[in-house]
């Protein structure tokens, strides 16, 4: 007797995106860290000097975190009321942070007092930020007003009042110590020069404006609010070039990358959204609450999100370590060759004999089953939930066995109300699929004939076979329709192909004699 041939699974396409460098590279992060905070988190900033700590604020205070510390190394609690806007000096060594009361702060990262404080704001200062120089501080308020300070003699520099809504947003330019970029809820983003005491350039975001972002070049401006993301081209005076709109709710914060200068967005959605240079989404993130701020280190190893609820999420790049590359290498490398007598390289003569040791076949468990003529329980194996959800090209390939020995029907008979309802969950769900409909089309029918005069006394099993029904009956109006499409389409490609001529045939040669004596 002939030796059993295990069931053949076919290795059918995959449904959905590529698997592009980018999406490998951004999936290539651990499960996020969760850190309780004492409030909801408004601001995340990385430091510009390794080891790249990064500033939490969130309600009366302001942490400080090491790359992979879960507690806080240092904190700033000098404040009365909620703090905003913690932000690095591009030094790393002060820290700058608005608050409720009006008080803007500044910290020496080493000490805990704080060493300047500047007054002049009537309502909260929610954004702060260094200009380039390091000298000067810029703030934007409730109160309608962006403040420049002189942080050395602590005084207040310029006071500019062109908007006429708050003040949320905020980007210092890194080239021009004199250019910052301001956002508001009144729905423009501006260009502020200091050398005017005005702004140069105004854009209508046309939403309340949460987050500007300016790109390493300064020639793109990226800002957010509402459901969009907008990017603008200042070397054009501010046109827009691209309009996003691809999450759900508003979008509150925006990030850069260090690698492809990708651009990261958070929204309330509980979405972070990273695009590529063409502005096309290549990966997607998911948090547990909607998301308030967002940050990446400079070098890409630490990505953290501060929520609504008080949680910071942390995420940090894989790593692998001394001993987990030399097991990758270990486990990478081929068989050792030291038994052989010949050698690797060796390459047998013609006049050599072969001899073979014979492989030992291991059958999966429904091939046993099949091996044993048991086909109800090889398709109850192939129909496991772990199979079903993982594997269905597994359960296809079974059902297309069963079919093939002529006992797919004696499978399908008798069956309970539970073992029933995983063929048809089954068929429901992959019915659609190009890559199985035909075969499950088929399958459809004969469960729909054998048990479709039967009564249950079951309503999951009644209704499953009723919307069956539906989805076969609504494949036969299709599968109409598309006959009638294909036989217009013919009519029309045949009436379009254009005919040869056909040559006239030469007369026979007597009927040419004729001719020439008639001539």
């Amino acid at each position: 007797m002939a030796a059993f041939k295990p069931t053949k699974v076919q290795i059918l396409p995959k449904l959905g995106e590529k698997v592009t460098e980018d999406k490998l590279y951004w999936k290539n992060y651990k499960s996020p860290v969760q850190i309780k905070e004492f409030g909801a988190i408004t601001k995340i900033d990385f430091s510009p000097l390794s080891p790249h700590n990064y500033a939490v604020t969130a309600s009366t205070r302001v942490h400080i975190y090491g790359p992979h510390s879960h507690e806080p190394m240092r904190s700033f609690t000098r404040f009365r009321d909620t703090a905003y806007g913690g932000t690095f000096r591009d030094d790393g060594k002060l820290l700058v942070a608005g608050s409720e009361e009006g008080i803007i702060r500044l910290f020496d990262i080493g000490g805990r007092v704080a060493l300047r404080q500047f007054t002049g704001h009537s309502k909260a200062v929610h954004v702060t930020s260094f200009l380039s120089d390091g000298f000067r501080v810029v703030s934007g308020s409730d109160d309608l007003s962006c403040r420049v300070w002189d942080v050395a003699r602590s005084v207040e520099l310029s006071s500019l009042t062109e908007h006429t809504d708050y003040v949320r947003a905020l980007a210092p330019s890194k080239l021009n110590p004199d250019l910052f970029v301001t956002g508001s809820y009144d729905h423009t983003v501006k260009v502020f020069d200091m050398r005017s005491g005005s702004s140069v350039i105004t854009m209508q975001h046309g939403q309340p404006v949460e987050c500007v972002l300016l790109y390493p070049s300064e020639a793109l401006l990226v800002s957010t609010g509402g459901r969009y993301v907008k990017v603008w081209d200042l070397l054009k005076g501010g046109q827009e070039l691209v309009s996003l709109r691809n999450h759900h709710k508003t979008v509150t914060c925006a990030c850069l990358s260090s690698v492809g200068k990708k651009l990261l967005t958070g929204s309330l959605d509980r979405h972070i959204k990273v695009y590529n240079s063409s502005y096309k989404i290549v990966h997607n993130f998911d948090c547990d609450a909607s998301i308030l701020s967002m940050a990446i280190a400079p070098d890409d190893e630490v990505l953290a999100v501060g929520m609504t609820n008080g949680v910071l999420s942390v995420r940090h790049r894989k790593q692998m370590n001394q001993k987990d590359r030399e097991t990758f290498s270990r486990r990478r490398r081929g068989p050792s060759y030291r038994v052989f007598v010949k050698g690797k390289n060796f390459v047998p003569r013609q006049d050599d004999f072969l001899v073979s040791k014979p492989v030992k076949q291991y059958l999966q468990m429904y091939d046993k089953q099949l091996k044993s003529f048991e086909v109800s329980k090889a398709l109850d194996t192939a129909l496991q939930t772990w199979r079903q959800t993982n594997k269905p090209d597994v359960t296809m390939a079974v059902i297309i066995e069963l079919n093939r020995r002529g006992t797919l029907k004696n499978a399908l008979a008798g069956r309970n109300e539970q073992s029933l309802t995983k063929i048809l969950n089954f068929l429901l769900k992959h019915i659609f699929d190009p890559r199985f409909s035909r075969t499950l089309l088929m399958v459809g029918d004969i469960v729909l004939d054998m048990y479709q005069q039967v009564i249950h006394e079951s309503p999951v099993v009644e209704r499953l076979l009723q919307r069956l029904m539906e989805v076969l009956g609504r494949e036969a109006e299709l599968q109409q329709e598309l006959m009638q499409v294909l036989g217009i389409l013919d009519t029309l490609f045949a009436s379009m192909t254009p005919r040869k001529e056909i040559p006239a045939l030469a007369p026979p040669p007597a009927a040419q004699e004729s001719q020439l004596q008639a001539a």
